[in-house]
């Protein structure tokens, strides 16, 4: 172990090597939300498993944040970021080699479980970095995200929808080999949890029973509808080890950071459970301006990129659930107008929307760190693995399934109207997801339809996608109240601050 002079300013090539591993992150995200519809169609698929891929590529993440979080400071951040490595070159790999759905999950899982990897190293490390100003160097981190989507995004679609979708998974390859090289040289800082001397089982005390049951009951849930578990399995599976956390902690855990743990459900489904559809979702009205769809999504995270990456000057105008309220607000207009737009208006509306969700992830995390800095590692990283369950789970998967009902039921309407059979020749058998019963369409038999069926099939497709959007304006809403309550919470109790811990030691110690 080596001290370093408390003089001494950040190391900025390790901020810029996490920099890189979001940017990792975020071609992993973004490349396939644009080759997703391409997938549906090679591999026939309907849109709730569309959708279950969506959601593959987001809620491993929480079982990789949270156990990395739980051992990060006993084996290392330089190991974990290591593994984060091998698991988006693996992933990459077994994609590339797909020859059906399951091949596809399954490296869609692994990316997820490198991305968790990533951030739960990631967070603590900038937040440690930067104990007194958090959201803004959080929130620069998390640019990465967003400059990510534009340089990957941009990166895919000039290449072309006639180049293979292999070849645009490829792409990731890129930033992953270019954050491992740096990681090798760079020396990681102890977190500040571990610096102040507070000990792991109080960090375990601010998640405590309830936060235990809450990230706990999405990733059981999720686990046994994948592995095919009973619900009384899960439900015993998930009170177990709830009960565990909380009869070793002795501790039901912080009532706000409960609250800030419900909050990130609809916070990530808004964010991460549209932008992963949104390609999909925007096609029809893109279509008519000669716009591939994919260019909504980048543009979207070009505007997220530059708020975020200069959010130091936003983020001082007003506290971080004042700066949330704002964005929920935005946010709400922003996907109304996705919804109702039609031509050149889809840009504006995709303006508001990408002004709104802006400031959502990096101030959420910045105002968890900064209320609850004994949590170190673990309540940082279990707020962001619940949102990409949440996102994944409920997110992604509930858009492809309320579009799947709505085609269903839509085209059986128009069979009784028109005295028409496309609902028994081109809609599938029942099937099954975690949010019930859908059929969907054979995307196979419609391909060799008539040119009059396949056009019904396609508006109602198409009406199906816009219904989808208004669904989730829902969740901003529950948004824009829970921060206007907490804005009155904290202004009852003198307004926002945040809790600085003391330091044991003066130097940060390196490992």
């Amino acid at each position: 172990m080596a001290s370093q002079d408390k003089s001494a300013k950040p190391d900025m090539k390790l901020f810029y090597a996490c920099f890189i591993a979001i940017v990792t992150t975020a071609f992993g995200f973004i490349l396939r939300a644009i080759i997703l519809p391409q997938w549906g169609h090679d591999f026939n698929l309907t849109q709730t498993q569309m959708g279950e891929l969506s959601g593959v590529g987001l809620w491993p993440f929480a079982i990789s944040i949270v156990l990395f979080s739980l051992i990060v400071d006993k084996i290392g951040y330089k190991t974990a970021m290591i593994f984060g490595v091998i698991c988006h070159v693996t992933s990459a790999i077994i994609t590339i080699f797909a020859t059906g759905y399951w091949m596809l999950y399954l490296g869609t899982f692994i990316v997820a479980i490198g991305n968790g990897t990533v951030e739960a190293v990631a967070n603590p490390v900038v937040a440690t970095m930067f104990p007194n100003d958090k959201v803004k160097w959080l929130s620069r981190l998390h640019a990465g995200w967003a400059g990510g989507l534009v340089l990957g995004g941009i990166m895919a679609l000039l290449l072309g929808e006639s180049t293979g979708w292999e070849y645009k998974i490829a792409l990731i390859f890129i930033p992953a080999v270019i954050y491992g090289v740096m990681t090798l040289s760079c020396k990681f800082p102890l977190n500040e949890r571990v610096q102040a001397g507070v000990s792991y089982k109080e960090m375990l005390q601010e998640v405590g029973g309830l936060g235990a049951l809450i990230i706990t009951a999405l990733i059981v849930f999720q686990l046994g509808a994948v592995f095919g578990w009973s619900t009384i399995v899960s439900v015993v599976t998930t009170l177990v080890i709830a009960a565990g956390f909380g009869f070793y902690t002795r501790s039901w855990g912080q009532p706000l950071f409960v609250i800030f743990l419900l909050i990130m459900i609809p916070l990530a489904i808004t964010e991460l459970g549209t932008d992963s559809w949104i390609t999909d979702l925007m096609t029809p009205e893109t279509q008519k301006i000669g716009l591939q769809a994919g260019w909504v999504l980048v543009y979207t995270s070009l505007i997220m990129f530059v708020l975020r990456f200069f959010a130091g000057p936003i983020s001082h105008m007003t506290s971080s659930p004042g700066l949330l309220a704002l964005c929920s607000g935005i946010a709400i207009v922003g996907l109304y107008l996705l919804s109702v737009s039609a031509g050149v208006m889809i840009l504006a509306a995709a303006t508001i929307y990408g002004l709104g969700k802006s400031f959502f992830w990096p101030t959420m995390l910045g105002m968890v760190s900064e209320r609850f800095p004994k949590g170190g590692a673990l309540t940082l990283n279990i707020t962001g693995g619940l949102g990409m369950i949440a996102a994944g789970v409920i997110g992604a998967g509930i858009l492809g399934f309320i579009q799947d009902k709505s085609i269903d039921q839509n085209i059986a309407k128009y069979d009784a109207s028109n005295n028409t059979a496309i609902h028994s020749t081109y809609v599938t058998e029942k099937k099954t997801s975690v949010f019930g019963d859908y059929a969907g369409i054979d995307q196979t038999k419609l391909s060799v339809a008539g040119a009059d069926e396949q056009q019904v099939v396609k508006t109602i497709q198409d009406g199906a996608k816009k219904e989808a959007l208004k669904n989730v304006l829902v969740f901003p809403i529950m948004m824009l109240v829970s921060f206007l309550l907490l804005i009155l919470y904290f202004r009852s109790k003198g307004g926002y601050k945040a809790i600085k811990l003391k330091r044991q030691e003066e130097d940060i110690i390196k490992i």
